[in-house]
């Protein structure tokens, strides 16, 4: 079967002709003539006139021929631009092409016209069409669905985190694993001595942030006016600009610093949980909303099931994508977008590092089309409303969080409408409403099969690529 088929279409006097290569690849030439784009050209030149200032003559009064020899081909192709852009977008629309990226002009095309006599033109551009595919969704399909086992040990961790969370700081005397130590940084020079006008700054290191295990222990066990020799300050932070802020420099400086430091011990503060009784759960939930130990552990129970549950329902889509990618089987247009990719880049980027990228890449489109696809034909819509109220929950969860009073409903509404004004912010909103949408549909659509795991093995299916 020749798919080499032509389509053509006609907007005004200019013509469009598609041909489709392939099934996802096709090439649109688009001829323009004079009476195209001959009015609005004229209009820009004039517009240029009345603005240009030229030695010689009065403003605004420069000749016209002046202005298209210096001007013309630049304002030609601006204008030439602009039918191009409009005709093409309406090509699309009108046919309703799928467009994976953007068009892509054909190299070198422009230079084989005379910019400075304009005549007619024709331009081809590269399109990357969306595979066609279907999706068929019942309860005889078994997708997995992990949950989170909340089980004594779990409740256990998380009373000693809030025991931890409200207690109180205590002078200790000998370093323990989860001890904060105020110390001194001390650079060292290349022969071990301290370097002289050296980095001196005194700072605090949690012994139980640190990764390695190494020099974990070599923190534990000492007092104060011990000292850690030799000590590698990115060991004990999290990045550059952690880094700067523990040892007083500019996070740019800390990039580049390779010194070793003493760090000697100057105070060792110990966290003394808290009581698990009645006055650490009014903290917690206010007062006289818990009055048992059974109960506090009984709420902590709910409150992670749901904690988890955005978790559960995170892994669930991240299987769900894959596992359905990989059924459809579906292909894109690779060697196009490779090129788009390479072309859209605001940075220069090589051949080798698009193909090093792209399966991520393309897998990462798969799984958008096959969203959008779902979205559209079961008609799963935000509005407005919805995204206002998601908006404040979460301005409400963030006060919350710090132990604020989340403000009346009209300030709260407020703040939510001004954080909407952000184009951004609005997305993203309207892109987790989406996400809850389809995922709630899914759940009901198909049949889960719920497995319960350990927190430990929870966690390493969440760090799961």
């Amino acid at each position: 079967m020749d798919l080499r088929v032509c389509a053509i279409l006609f907007y005004a006097d200019m013509d469009i002709t598609q041909e489709n290569i392939d099934e996802l690849n096709a090439v649109v030439k688009i001829k323009i003539g004079p009476e195209d784009y001959k009015e609005q050209y004229e209009k820009s030149l004039k517009k240029y006139r009345s603005q240009l200032n030229l030695p010689g003559f009065r403003n605004g009064k420069v000749p016209i021929g002046v202005i298209k020899k210096k001007y013309g081909p630049s304002v030609l192709a601006e204008e030439i631009n602009k039918v191009l852009s409009s005709s093409l977008q309406s090509h699309i629309r009108e046919n309703k092409l799928e467009v994976l990226g953007n068009p892509l002009p054909k190299e070198n095309e422009a230079e084989q016209y005379d910019w400075h006599n304009p005549s007619d033109f024709e331009f081809s551009y590269e399109i990357g069409l969306a595979p066609n595919f279907e999706i068929k969704l019942s309860k005889r399909e078994k997708h997995k669905y992990v949950k989170l086992k909340v089980d004594d040990e779990l409740i256990d961790k998380q009373v000693e985190d809030f025991a931890r969370r409200y207690g109180k700081l205590t002078q200790g005397e000998v370093a323990e694993e989860r001890d904060m130590i105020l110390g001194l940084f001390a650079e060292l020079a290349e022969d071990g001595s301290e370097k002289e006008g050296g980095i001196r700054h005194s700072s605090t290191v949690s012994i139980e942030y640190i990764q390695d295990e190494k020099i974990k222990k070599s923190f534990i066990g000492k007092k104060v006016g011990d000292t850690v020799e030799n000590l590698d300050p990115k060991s004990v932070s999290r990045g550059a600009a952690d880094m700067g802020a523990m040892l007083g420099i500019p996070k740019e400086e800390a990039e580049r610093l390779e010194s070793s430091f003493n760090f000697t011990f100057t105070e060792i503060k110990q966290m003394q949980p808290a009581e698990t009784n009645q006055e650490l759960f009014d903290k917690i939930y206010g007062e006289g909303n818990i009055n048992s130990e059974e109960e506090f552990r009984d709420r902590i129970s709910k409150e992670l099931e749901v904690s988890f549950e955005k978790d559960s329902d995170r892994l669930f889509k991240r299987d769900f994508s894959k596992k359905m990618t990989e059924k459809l089987g579906m292909n894109l247009p690779d060697e196009f977008l490779k090129k788009w990719i390479m072309a859209s880049n605001e940075k220069e980027i090589s051949r080798e590092e698009v193909d090093k990228e792209y399966d991520d890449y393309a897998d990462s489109l798969k799984w958008q089309l096959i969203e959008k696809k779902l979205i559209e034909e079961n008609e799963l819509q935000v509005d407005e409303e919805e995204v206002l109220g998601f908006a404040k929950g979460l301005i409400a969860n963030n006060y919350a969080q710090y132990n604020m009073p989340i403000p009346e409903e009209d300030e709260l509404t407020k703040s939510a409408l001004k954080v909407l004004k952000s184009q951004d912010e609005a997305k993203r909103i309207f892109d987790m409403l989406y996400d809850q949408k389809l995922i709630a549909f899914l759940k009901e659509t198909i049949k889960l099969d719920e497995e319960q795991v350990s927190y430990d093995d929870f966690l390493k299916l969440a760090y799961e690529k």
